[in-house]
This record gives C-alpha cells, sequence and structure tokens, in this order.
C-alpha cells in the first residue's frame, strides 16, 4: 500500500509518499480501506517536532488522524462489523497515519459513517466533530439560550463548533478572518461574526461559554466569562508550547469549574453520537480544498500559510 510518512521533523517538504507492506488486522482490529482523511492543525506541531516530547515510537512517522472508508478486513473477535461497511473514525490517540491507503485501528475507534453524507467530504467530521460534541455537550454543558463564543470560527474545528452551538439552541459569536465574515454568518449559521484582528476580547461582553481554536492570549478571553462561564482551551500558542500548555493545565486544575481542559480522544459512544449528529444536520462537513494523496505536502504547506474555511482533505483513494 501506500502512506504518507516523514522520516525526520521539519516542514512540509519532510513529507513523502511511500510504498510499504499492508497492514494485518490483530485481535480486536479493523483493517479499513480509506476514502480520505483530513489534515488537522495539530499535526504541523508534531511534524515540525514543536511537539516532540509527546510524540511515540520511532521514525518513520505517519500523518492523519481522521478518516472515512470502508471495512477491508476483520481481526478475531471482531462482533458487529462487516466486509464491505462503510465507516469513520480516527486513528488512536496521540497517534498518527491515517494518510495511508490501508489503515488499522481497534474496533471501538470505529463509527457507521452516516448514509447522509458522501465519504470523501465526511472525513471533515471525525476529528472536529466528535471535537466539537465533546467541547460543548459534554465539557461545558452548553444550553439553549446561553452566549457561545467561538474563536478561529472559520476553521475545521470552528466551523463545527459554530454549527454544533447552533443546534443547541446557543447564541453563537465568531471571531474570524474579515473575508470570511459573511460566510461564518450565511453558511455556519453565527448570530454574529466579527473580525478578529479589528475586535478587542474588552468590547465583546460576557458569555457563558467561550471555545478557544486558536491558543493565544486566553487570559483576557477568560476575563470575558460571566459567573458561572466556563472556557473550554482547544488550541496552544504556537510559538510558545510547552509554557502554553503548562499555564491552562494548571489555571484548570486550579478552577476546573471555570477552565475545561481535555485532549479529544473519543469513545465508540461519541462517535456514534457523531453519526447521529450528522443524519440530524446538527453538524455537516465543510470542505474548503481536497488534495490528492501524492499532494499531501501541499495541503501541509496551505494549512501553515493560513485562511482555511472548514477543512482541507486527502483523497487516498479516488471513488471508482
Amino acid at each position: 500500500m501506500r502512506a504518507a510518512r516523514y522520516h525526520r521533523f521539519g516542514p512540509p517538504d519532510v513529507l513523502r509518499v511511500e510504498d510499504v507492506p499492508d497492514p494485518v488486522p490483530g485481535p480486536g482490529e479493523v483493517l479499513v480501506r480509506v476514502r480520505a482523511a483530513s489534515v488537522e492543525g495539530g499535526e504541523q506541531s508534531f511534524r515540525s517536532g514543536k511537539l516532540r516530547l509527546f510524540v511515540r515510537g520511532p521514525f518513520p512517522k505517519g500523518v492523519g488522524a481522521g478518516f472515512t472508508g470502508h471495512v477491508a478486513a476483520l481481526g478475531d473477535g471482531v462482533r458487529g462489523w462487516r466486509t464491505g461497511d462503510p465507516v469513520w473514525g480516527l486513528v488512536p490517540h496521540m497517534t498518527a497515519g491515517s494518510v495511508a491507503e490501508l489503515l488499522v485501528v481497534p474496533q471501538e475507534r470505529l463509527a457507521r459513517a452516516p448514509g447522509t453524507l458522501d465519504l470523501l467530504a465526511a472525513a471533515a467530521l471525525p476529528v472536529s466533530g466528535t471535537t466539537a460534541i465533546t467541547a460543548l455537550r459534554h465539557k461545558a454543558h452548553l444550553v439553549a439560550g446561553e452566549r457561545l463564543l467561538v474563536r478561529g470560527a472559520a476553521g475545521g474545528v470552528g466551523s463545527a463548533l459554530v454549527r454544533f452551538g447552533k443546534s443547541l439552541g446557543a447564541h453563537v459569536t465568531a471571531l474570524a478572518s474579515a473575508r470570511d465574515l459573511d460566510w461564518v454568518t450565511g453558511e455556519l449559521g453565527a448570530d454574529e461574526a466579527l473580525d478578529h484582528r479589528a475586535t478587542r476580547p474588552e468590547d465583546l461582553g460576557r458569555f457563558d461559554v467561550v471555545v478557544d481554536a486558536v491558543g493565544s492570549d486566553l487570559p483576557a478571553y477568560r476575563r470575558l466569562l460571566t459567573g458561572t462561564g466556563r472556557i473550554v482551551p482547544l488550541a496552544f500558542d504556537h510559538d510558545r508550547v510547552l509554557p502554553s500548555l503548562a499555564s491552562t493545565a494548571l489555571r484548570a486544575a486550579l478552577t476546573p469549574h471555570r477552565v475545561k481542559l481535555f485532549s479529544n480522544n473519543p469513545s465508540a459512544e461519541r462517535l456514534a453520537e457523531l453519526t447521529a449528529a450528522a443524519e440530524s444536520g446538527a453538524l455537516r462537513p465543510d470542505v474548503d480544498t481536497v488534495f490528492a494523496l501524492d499532494d499531501v505536502a501541499d495541503a501541509h504547506r496551505a494549512l501553515e500559510a493560513g485562511g482555511v474555511r472548514g477543512k482541507y482533505l486527502i483523497e487516498v483513494r479516488p471513488a471508482p
């Protein structure tokens, strides 16, 4: 099979598409023939080496976390799946490798792909959708009528947060680039969208929930919370990775009722929840650009350049 890998930390140029042996599912595992995979913002920090302390295993390393595809084979003890079933899911937590023609994952990292979505576009949702569901429903416990602020609202996670926040009945204020404001209100449904470069935190008012997909200047946004408000930091400052992570973790430990820290590691139940949300229309994929497998380095360059609306996807295996 062919897979995207890198043999050293560095810029997107380190990515290569290589021929590697086909994986074989072990007990409790499923072999998936991958249709498409998403490009996630956090991958840049792992590939560049900024998060090398959190990277497991030796080189070479794969890229990609979320994926869609079809069941190709079953390991011993797997129940409930048949060859050919359409699925979506994530690789195990803190690993990568979904940008590959074949992928072995534990059966609990899979869910039935929604019949309402094409498998190519659907690859935009496994990571972003489960993040939005976990952050808003299970961490912040957002309820109808509350005021929600989303930073980074035009990106892959941000767009999912806006859509899911509206489905829960919140009043959604979105911060995004000026060129994206009409899209964030018209397409995603935010109640208001503001230019993040022209809007000071102190001019925004108070919010019951703040979800931050940017990572910088978190103290200023914590100060916007109401008396019972909650902030969910999803990103870290890429220029100060370790201090940013440490500061956020400490704040969450000291004020767990205010700062809701988590690293997205969805269970099988959460993935099933994602399928239900997609089929109900509470979440829909927002796809910016689809890249071919051989162009995976270009996808990483484009993401680092900024300006993405929704997700960049890698079409691993073109439709027949």
